[in-house]
């Protein structure tokens, strides 16, 4: 087995969280007020229904998401279905993209130019993606610790300027906007494909689905709080605060006379959040090599890599108008293939089943 189920529990826990973290606040507050919460739950909520649906379909099967499909609608069928995973996970790559970049810019080199602070991510994603599912898993671990210790410093930071009475009052914000907030953020939404390509790659033990459910469930809560935290300290302003995780430990008391501690852990972070970025990077390239039938993944690396590339290069001064186009747009790419695939995958006949 490639992946085992101690590594996509992490992966839940911690990809899900990181995720989240910079510009996604700051759309839902754009979207809803102060009631970020809601729409954020109920994305939350729906991903987490799949979550457990596709965690227990690998119960009840040891084949690959894949075989399957070649069981059911035969093998150029089911290179059809990967090849638009490939193409699907490409696209949900980007928005992070962008945002990775003008984060790493803002944040820690604004006096080098955006796109040569981080051509170097280029690199590293060629190199990971040409690894198998194990190193996706080895990957993990090593992150779980990373994120729990800057998570917590920079929680334990913020807690004491966060006003409570910024949340209140609850609800306030009519219907359709906080539906806006559900359809407009869903493209942040992708983790039941991640569970699609892990299935029949791990060995699937007795309440596995409960853990995967549940570990969702601990990373939704860690956004949740980070949530609550950045509208409790910026209020309605929290609107024109994007880049929220470097945002929320600033006004720390002891900043003033040690310096800007915080940064050290930002830094940290960032790591954990590219091995996040380059996850779906690695996906697709999985993806590809079932489509094409062409198992050098080094090739397919190179071939996404360059992709992504070019459209860095050429749409960077359009992040806006693409950020936008997503918001209004690619929530239907997620009903279907971040929902209703992994949904339907209980559709196909399962032989031989474990």
């Amino acid at each position: 087995m490639k992946i085992n189920a101690r590594q996509i529990c992490f992966i839940l826990i911690v990809y899900t969280a990181v995720t989240k973290l910079l510009i996604y606040p700051t759309m839902l507050a754009n979207l809803c007020g102060r009631d970020v919460l809601f729409p954020a739950m109920i994305n939350f909520l729906i991903e987490g229904i799949v979550i457990w649906s596709v965690s227990f379909l690998c119960s009840r099967t040891d084949k690959t998401f894949f075989e399957l499909l070649t069981d059911n609608i035969g093998k150029v069928g089911a290179k059809i279905v990967y090849g638009f995973f490939a193409a699907y996970f490409i696209l949900m790559t980007i928005i992070p993209m962008f945002e990775q970049m003008h984060y790493v810019h803002t944040i820690f080199y604004d006096t080098v130019p955006s796109l040569l602070v981080f051509l170097p991510f280029f690199m590293f994603a060629v190199y990971a993606a040409s690894k198998n599912l194990m190193n996706i898993g080895r990957c993990a671990d090593i992150c779980l610790p990373i994120f729990a210790f800057t998570m917590a410093f920079l929680f334990i930071m913020a807690f004491q300027e966060v006003e409570w009475d910024n949340l209140l009052p609850i609800l306030q914000t009519p219907a359709k906007k906080i539906i806006g907030g559900v359809s407009g953020t869903a493209f942040r939404f992708f983790e039941p494909c991640w569970l699609l390509m892990f299935m029949g790659h791990f060995k699937y033990k007795k309440w596995d689905a409960a853990k995967f459910t549940l570990s969702y469930a601990a990373g939704a809560a860690i956004v949740l709080l980070f949530l609550a935290v950045f509208i409790g300290i910026y209020g309605d302003i929290a609107t024109s605060r994007t880049f929220a995780v470097s945002r929320t430990s600033i006004y720390f008391p002891a900043i003033e006379t040690i310096g800007r501690i915080d940064l050290i852990m930002l830094y940290v972070l960032e790591s954990v959040m590219l091995f996040a970025l380059v996850i779906n990077i690695q996906l697709s390239v999985h993806a590809m090599t079932f489509c094409t039938g062409y198992s050098d993944k080094k090739v397919w690396a190179v071939a996404v890599n360059a992709v992504l590339l070019i459209i860095l290069i050429t749409c960077d001064h359009n992040f806006h108008n693409i950020n936008q186009f997503y918001s209004n747009w690619i929530w239907i790419a997620v009903a279907v293939f971040t929902v209703a695939v992994p949904l339907l995958a209980w559709a196909l006949r399962r032989k031989n089943e474990s």
